[in-house]
């Protein structure tokens, strides 16, 4: 018993000296602590996720009215839904975390939707497509990329990836 006692005491003393060992190196700096990432980077994420949401809502939209084929308005609706969906999260997330919120879509993504909107019958489809594959890959790398770090949207971002990239899948089906 007594020598149970002793294996336990230096295993204790062992896991004390192996801690205090690693606060001084953290201290140091010789190892580094986890870093989250910083508050700027999470704000340009969010303004981009909200603003990207905003824009696949419209688009989705655009896509019911205009489309002329069945696959691009289902897709469409797709779009408006899931985003949709996905805006009153991401806007959730940005206020619980004092966060501001874009309230429209950045100009680049007024732009696409102004451009496709002059457009009709399968050249809306054609162009719709693609735009929806190029802003989806996008999309899907900046969501892959939050996912990774410490940040307290990093699990919001890890559960979007999977909707967007079938997102892209749709959206690629579309071009062919």
């Amino acid at each position: 018993m007594t020598r149970t006692f002793r294996t336990h005491q230096t295993r204790t003393i062992h896991t004390v000296m192996a801690a205090c060992a690693m606060a001084v190196l953290m201290a140091s700096g010789a190892v580094a602590a986890p870093k989250g990432q910083s508050p700027a980077k999470d704000q340009r994420f969010i303004t981009e996720a909200i603003e990207g949401d905003m824009s696949e809502v419209a688009m989705g939209k655009l896509a019911q009215q205009k489309g002329q084929s069945d696959q691009v308005k289902q897709f469409g609706q797709a779009l408006a839904q899931d985003h949709g969906d996905h805006l009153q999260k991401a806007q959730q997330l940005a206020s619980q975390n004092g966060m501001t919120a874009p309230s429209e879509p950045n100009k680049q993504q007024k732009a696409i939707y102004k451009r496709l909107d002059g457009l009709s019958g399968t050249q809306f489809d054609q162009a719709f497509a693609k735009a929806m594959v190029s802003d989806h890959q996008k999309d899907i790398k900046a969501y892959q990329k939050q996912a990774a770090v410490n940040s307290p949207l990093s699990d919001f971002a890890k559960e979007t990836v999977p909707v967007l990239q079938r997102h892209l899948d749709m959206a690629k089906s579309l071009g062919k």
